[in-house]
Parts: C-alpha cells; structure tokens; sequence
C-alpha cells in the first residue's frame, strides 16, 4: 500500500477511534452506572425535548415520578449491597417493562421517573405500582418494599418541564405522608396548595423589608421560685391577611429560597432593641437566640453576629447564643471558631436540643459552653417514665459537676416542673410557666414579676474546668 494511502488509512481509523471514545464518554456522562439507566441530567434534557414534540403535535405526556417505600429500611437490615442489587433489579423491572417510546431513568437515590405517551395515564400508573410491589428476592430472602408514584401530565397540569417535574414531585409526596404503595396525580387540590406557596413565596420577599418578621418572647424563670430572669427570642410573622403565623407556616420556605438569613437579622436586631432598656433596668439578666444551622456553616458568622451586635444596645454579656447540638457534632473545628470568637467578646453559649442521641459531655469539658438547654423530647416523659428521669437526673449532676447550668424547655405541667426542680434543674421555659408573646405583653410581664419580687442578677458561676 503507498505511503500515503496508508497514512489515510490510518488517520481514518484514528478518527472512528476519536468517534467511538467521544460517544462512550458521552454515553457514560448521560448513564447511572449502577442501574444502566439514563440519569437525571439526560433525563431532564430528554424531558424537555418530548414535551417540545408534543406541543407541536397537540399530544400529552406522563411524567411518573417513583420513590421506593421502605427502602432505608432494606438498607440497614441487609445492607448496602443488598441495597444496591434491590435497586438494580427494579431498574432492570422498569425498562423491562417500559412500552417502546417509553423512557426510564434513575433521578437519585432510590427515585425513579418514566415519561410515557400512553393515553390512560392512570392504568399505567398502576402498572408501575402492582409492578414495584411485587416481591424481589435478595440473597435467598423476599422483599417487598412497594413503591410510589406521583404524576402530572402536559399539557393539562403544566406548560413546562419544570413545573411538571415540581407538580408530579408535590403529588409523589401526598402519596408518601399518606403511607405510600400507591399512585397520585395532580389535582386542583394539589394546584390550590401550589399556588398558595408561590404567594406565600412572593409575601415573604416582602414582609422583610415591610417589618411584618417580628421578635416574639419566652420567658425563662428561676426553677426556685418561678421569677423570670431572661427571655429566648423567637419569630413570628404578622401577615396582614392571615394573621399571626408561627414559624412551622414560613421558615421552611424562607431557609429554600434563602431568606433565612435576612430573618435571623431582623429578628435579631429588633429583639436587641427591645429587650436592651429590660436588660439596662435590671428585668432579666439575659436574652437568648437560636442559631440557623445554615448560618453556623458560614465562616464568618461569629464576626457577622458581632458586628451585628454592636449596632445594638444589648451589651454582649446579656447576649446568649443558642447552638444545636446536632451542627457542633457535625464539624467541630468550625463550632469551636464560633464559639471562642463569641465567647471572647463576653458572649455566652448555650447548646440547645441537648440529650437528644448526640450528647458528647467531652465537648463541655473542652469547649466554652455556660449552659446546655435539655431537649423537649425529654421533658415530656420526665414525668411518666422512671427511666427518662434517671436519665434526666444523670445529665444533671454531670452538668453541675461540670461547672454547666442545665434550662429545662418544654415544661408543659406542674409534674415535670415539680421533678426536675427535686432533681436541681436551675432554669426552665415552656407553657406552664408562659407562652411565647410580643414584646409589649412580654415587658408587662417583666414589670409584674419585678414588683412580685425585686432581684439583683450576678454574674455566671466561674467555670471548673479549662477550655483548651
């Protein structure tokens, strides 16, 4: 073969090895590799295309969105090996019942999507269901976890692949809360629930700058004598239309679009200036906020919270910053920055949620925290269950023993009040003592229980130990 000819051939060949390696790469990239599916980004770009199709012929698409049930539980008891073949097999099940035009696609985790073009969109929901359910058998055992279906159709439910995916997620979910092993599509009910967020969304951009975020106040009193001797700071929302809301009805939607941040300042500064003159005069000795653990992840929130602070007239000795137990376990370092940044200042820690499976009494020993809050879970059967209160009377004494004081939250009876004042719990809060209330009623209050019995606050108790 002339030289040139070969050099041709050659090049050739190099260019369909060049082809071949670009379309496994790419095949790969658009491929979950464990179930042999297309993933979710081609999926999403496949979605779109179908859709596009669709509309240009006046056709309907199904997106069916599949959460396997119980799946976490497979999981622990068999393993994530098991774990993986389980997943496997229902991907094998799923393509291998996908009708042609039909497309399968592992979303994640154990959730699955299809998009189908079948007519009765109902019946094939079903299939998907009677088809999950069916038991698989891994290593020599039979399982069943079952399966859930969500689905929204274009275009009767949605315009777009966005809103379809949202739509058919939000039905997938009303089928999970409702015990799952079933199917759902959207509804009008499902569309009011929509809409009334997507409002919601839009009020809360402007009930920040409007001032309708505002510091409400809990009490916390003297396990002695029940005087109050300092405030936790909570939010509420006046919503001019729906009232007072509690923090369930926004906060989960104000930490998805990234609001919560610009919350906790708001909240934070108005609570200042409020319980400032209360702090000045002698009414409570200190005023406690909880920490978003959003906030906590970002490096410089101590220096932000201390700068926040001296805007303010509360003095940092008043302030108490509330820290979950479960994020100073979570990244420790970042934690300890926090909390001597702050403490430095004359800012004290309290761990809030504390007993709740995370305790680590090392931290306390190493770690500048004055107070640990116990944890509401706890307190609710400190009363009924004798080994709930051993418990409780435990993490007292080694929290004494420790130089720590211990508030009690959620004190809802006389009973527990009555328990953990025998046991030597020195502060609680919770409804048999106050509810939360504004700042007006909560000022009221402070000038009662002053006339009811003067007080002069001192200083924390010196620590027993080191913080290195």
């Amino acid at each position: 073969m002339p030289e040139s000819a070969q050099r041709l051939a050659d090049l050739t060949a190099r260019v369909a090895e060049l082809e071949a390696e670009r379309e496994l790469t790419l095949r790969l990239a658009q491929t979950d590799s464990l179930t042999g599916l297309v993933n979710r980004g081609a999926f999403t770009a496949a979605l779109c295309e179908r859709l596009e199709a669709a509309g240009a012929r006046g056709g309907r698409v199904g997106l069916f969105v599949i959460d396997l049930d119980r799946f976490k539980h497979l999981n622990d008891t068999l393993g994530h090996h098991a774990g993986d073949l389980f997943l496997a097999e229902v991907g094998d099940r799923l393509s291998g019942a996908a009708a042609p035009g039909e497309l399968v696609a592992r979303l994640g985790g154990d959730e699955f999507a299809l998009i189908s073009d079948d007519p009765d969109v109902a019946a094939r929901a079903q299939r998907l269901v009677d088809l999950l359910t069916q038991p698989h058998t891994i290593y020599g055992s039979q399982v069943s976890p079952g399966a859930s279906v969500g689905l929204a159709v274009f275009p009767d439910d949605a315009p777009n692949a966005g809103d379809l995916q949202r739509f058919a997620d939000m039905a997938l979910y009303r089928v999970k809360t409702q015990g799952g092993r079933r199917w759902s599509a959207f509804d009008a009910e499902l569309r009011a629930e929509n809409q009334h967020r997507r409002t919601l969304e839009a009020e809360l951009r402007r009930a920040i700058p409007a001032g309708e975020i505002e510091p409400w106040f809990q009490p916390v009193v003297d396990s002695a004598d029940s005087r109050i001797v300092g405030v936790e700071v909570l939010v509420r929302w006046r919503h001019p239309e729906h009232g007072l809301l509690s923090p369930a009805a926004f906060v989960p939607i104000a930490e998805e679009l990234d609001l919560i941040g610009r919350i906790d300042e708001a909240v934070f500064e108005a609570g200042c200036a409020r319980a400032a003159p209360w702090v000045a005069e002698g009414l409570i000795e200190g005023v406690a906020f909880n920490v978003s653990p959003r906030d906590l992840l970002d490096p410089s929130f101590s220096r932000k919270l201390i700068g926040r602070l001296g805007r303010t007239a509360l003095p940092a000795t008043a302030l108490i910053v509330e820290i979950t137990e479960t994020f100073l376990l979570r990244d420790l370092a970042l934690s300890r920055r926090h909390i001597e940044r702050l403490s430095a200042k004359g800012i004290r820690i309290a761990l809030d949620d504390f007993g709740t499976g995370y305790s680590n009494l090392r931290a306390l020993m190493h770690l500048p925290i004055q107070t640990v809050k116990l944890d509401r879970s706890l307190i609710c059967d400190v009363a009924k269950d004798a080994r709930v209160g051993k418990l409780v009377g435990s993490m007292l004494y080694a929290a004494r023993s420790l130089g720590v004081r211990i508030v009690a939250e959620g004190v809802e009876d006389e009973a527990q009040a009555i328990l953990l004042r025998a046991a030597g719990c020195e502060r609680m809060q919770g409804y048999w003592f106050d509810r939360p209330m504004p700042a007006d009623e909560m000022e009221a209050r402070l000038r009662q229980s002053m006339e009811a019995a003067p007080r002069t606050f001192v200083a924390e108790p010196t620590r027993r130990r080191a913080h290195g």
